[in-house]
């Protein structure tokens, strides 16, 4: 089921990605090519990039391609290291927490308004609910990275090293360089 749910995450992501570059190439080429444009794409592509950064910040939080910076923390014991790395979760539970009341608040709004989007006939609070659900997926991502740390099974969040890749792709490129010579 948890390969699923991925494969369906990774699927939207890329769904999305390619109809928001899609839009945008057939858009570029109307208004330069033909001299007319598609008045409702600017918006669309505003949301399609909206829904992505969503989808993709709880997806990042998955697979750890988030950049942190945790270099006092290596400094600590493992224990401390857990203990820390439990209050940093339950601060990121409690700050999605807050959006995701801000989120309910402002969709509801939007709703008892009934507010549509300006180009597309679609309800605002239908649109923008990507908000609400985007925060219900970062909760989750964050009860499951939770939930592992505390088990033993995580030491804290899994973030992307920059100086470790980096020097792994310079070390790689200077073993390219020095098989060039030979």
């Amino acid at each position: 089921m948890n390969t699923f749910i991925n494969k369906l995450e990774e699927g939207i992501i890329s769904l999305l990605l390619a109809s928001m570059t899609l839009l945008v190439f057939v858009e570029v080429v109307f208004r330069f090519g033909f001299n007319v444009g598609i008045h409702w794409a600017q918006e669309l592509t505003l949301l399609l990039s909206g829904w992505m950064v969503m989808f993709g910040v709880s997806y990042g939080i998955k697979v750890g391609s988030h950049i942190g910076v945790d270099a006092l923390v290596k400094l600590f014991p493992g224990n401390v290291r857990r203990v820390v790395s439990i209050v940093a979760v339950v601060l990121c539970l409690i700050y999605c927490g807050l959006f995701l009341v801000g989120s309910w608040a402002y969709l509801g709004k939007l709703k008892s308004i009934g507010i549509h989007l300006e180009d597309i006939p679609v309800p605002k609070w239908m649109a923008n609910s990507i908000l609400f659900v985007g925060l219900v997926m970062m909760v989750v991502r964050l009860l499951d990275l939770l939930w592992a740390i505390v088990q033993g099974r995580a030491e804290g969040f899994k973030l992307l090293d920059e100086a470790k890749e980096s020097m792994y792709l310079a070390q790689k490129e200077g073993t390219a360089l020095d098989g060039d010579d030979e």
